[in-house]
C-alpha cells in the first residue's frame, strides 16, 4: 500500500484564507467533528494516505468533519461549507478550516445543475487546505458510478448544458486540465449568466440538448477527463478510527478487501482493463443492493423494525467495525428527514439531509 505524506506548504499572501467572521461562527454549532480532540496550538503531526486512491488516512490531531451528497446544489454546497467553517463566506471561495480535514460523502452528481462546478470548488478547496496543513477528502457515491456507466437518468437538462460549456471552457484553456478544472468554479455562473442572454439558447433547443448529451458522454465515460477525475477518490475511506462510505460496508466488503474495491473502481474508471475486452465493472463496490455505494442496510428507519432486525442491524455493523479496528462509520445515500443523526450506539451517522434543491431543498448540515 503506498503512503503519501502531506506537508504543509506556504502560501502567498493574495491566497491565504481569511477567517471567519463573528455570524459565521455562530453557525458552527451544527457541526461536529469526528476526531479526539483539535490541534490546539502547537505543531501537529502531518497527514499520512495509504493508498492509491486514498484508503486509509491517518491525520492526527485534526477537526474531521463530513458532508453528505450535495446532488448539484452549488448554493447548498457553499451553505454548508460555510456552516463547517471551511469556506469562506465573502464569495471568493476560500478555504477558512485550516487544518482541518473535509470529507464529502459522495453523490455530488445528478438532480441539479452545477455538478462539475462542486467537483471544482472542492478541488481548489482540497489545494487551498493542503498549504495549511488540512485536506479534502472526497467518497464516489451511487450516481458518481451510474454515470461512468453512461446512466442519465437523472441528469438535469442545465447539468448537460454545464458539460457542453465546460467542454468548450477546456478547449479555450488548450486543454489545460488543472487549471480549466479547479478554475472551472470561478467562472461558471458568469458562463451561466451569459448563456442565458444567449438567443440561440433554451431548455427545449434540440442541438443544444444534443451537445449537452455527447460532452457528458465524453467526460464521463471511462477513460474520459472527468471519469478520470473521480478515479482519483475512494469508494471507502477510513480516518483515523473512523469509517466514511456513502451507502455503507458490509463484512463480505471488508472481507474482499477495501482498498482491493478503491483500486477496482478506479481502474474501471480510467477505462483500464487487465485483459482486451472492455473494463470491468467492480460489482461489489457498485452494483447490487447490498454493494457499498447502494446498501442501505444502516439508514433504515428504526421505528420501523423489529427488535431482531435492529439487534441483527447492530451485530453486522459490529462486526464490520471490529474487523477495521474503527469506532464508526459515516454514510450518506438515504436521505434522513429529521436531519443528520446517529444510531446503533452513535456507531453509524447517517447525514445526507436531502439538502439539494433537487432531493428536499432542506436545510444543510455538517457534522
Amino acid at each position: 500500500m503506498a503512503s503519501l505524506c502531506l506537508n504543509s506548504l506556504p502560501m502567498s499572501p493574495s491566497s491565504h484564507p481569511r477567517k471567519l467572521t463573528d455570524s459565521s461562527l455562530s453557525s458552527l454549532s451544527s457541526a461536529v467533528a469526528f476526531t479526539n480532540g483539535s490541534a490546539g496550538e502547537g505543531a501537529v503531526k502531518p497527514i499520512v494516505v495509504n493508498g492509491t486512491p486514498p484508503t486509509v488516512v491517518s491525520a492526527p490531531g485534526r477537526r474531521i468533519i463530513a458532508v453528505g451528497d450535495l446532488h448539484g446544489d452549488l448554493d447548498q454546497a457553499r451553505r454548508a461549507l460555510q456552516i463547517g467553517g471551511v469556506l469562506s463566506s465573502d464569495g471568493e471561495d476560500l478555504w477558512t478550516g485550516e487544518d482541518t480535514v473535509l470529507i464529502q460523502l459522495g453523490d455530488v452528481l445528478d438532480r441539479g445543475e452545477d455538478e462539475i462546478a462542486i467537483l471544482s470548488l472542492l478541488r481548489s478547496l482540497d489545494i487551498q487546505a493542503k498549504a495549511e496543513g488540512g485536506a479534502v477528502f472526497q467518497i464516489n457515491g451511487n450516481h458518481e458510478t451510474m454515470n461512468v456507466e453512461g446512466d442519465f437518468r437523472y441528469v438535469e437538462p442545465g447539468a448537460f448544458d454545464e458539460c457542453a460549456g465546460f467542454l468548450e471552457y477546456l478547449n479555450g484553456n488548450k486543454y489545460d486540465w488543472e487549471e480549466a478544472f479547479v478554475g472551472w468554479h470561478g467562472v461558471s455562473k458568469r458562463w451561466k449568466g451569459d448563456r442565458k442572454m444567449s438567443a440561440n439558447w433554451g431548455p427545449w433547443n434540440l442541438v443544444e440538448r444534443q451537445k449537452g448529451v455527447i460532452a457528458r458522454s465524453v467526460l464521463f465515460r471511462p477513460g474520459g477527463p472527468l471519469a478520470c477525475e473521480l478515479a482519483r477518490h475512494s469508494v471507502v475511506l477510513k480516518v483515523n478510527d473512523w469509517v466514511f462510505c456513502h451507502g455503507g460496508l458490509l463484512p463480505h466488503h471488508v472481507e474482499y478487501g477495501i482498498e482491493r474495491m478503491n483500486m477496482e473502481v478506479s481502474y474501471w474508471m480510467r477505462g483500464l482493463s487487465e485483459t482486451d475486452g472492455s473494463p470491468h465493472i467492480p460489482f461489489i463496490a457498485t452494483r447490487g443492493y447490498d454493494s457499498v455505494v447502494w446498501n442501505r442496510l444502516y439508514s433504515r428507519d428504526v421505528s420501523d423494525l423489529e427488535v431482531y432486525q435492529i439487534d441483527q442491524t447492530q451485530a453486522i455493523l459490529e462486526e464490520t467495525l471490529q474487523v477495521l479496528g474503527a469506532k464508526g462509520m459515516v454514510v450518506g445515500h438515504t436521505p434522513q428527514y429529521s436531519g443528520a443523526n446517529c444510531e446503533y450506539n452513535c456507531s453509524i451517522w447517517r447525514i445526507d439531509v436531502g439538502m439539494s434543491s433537487g432531493v428536499l431543498n432542506s436545510r444543510p448540515e455538517v457534522k
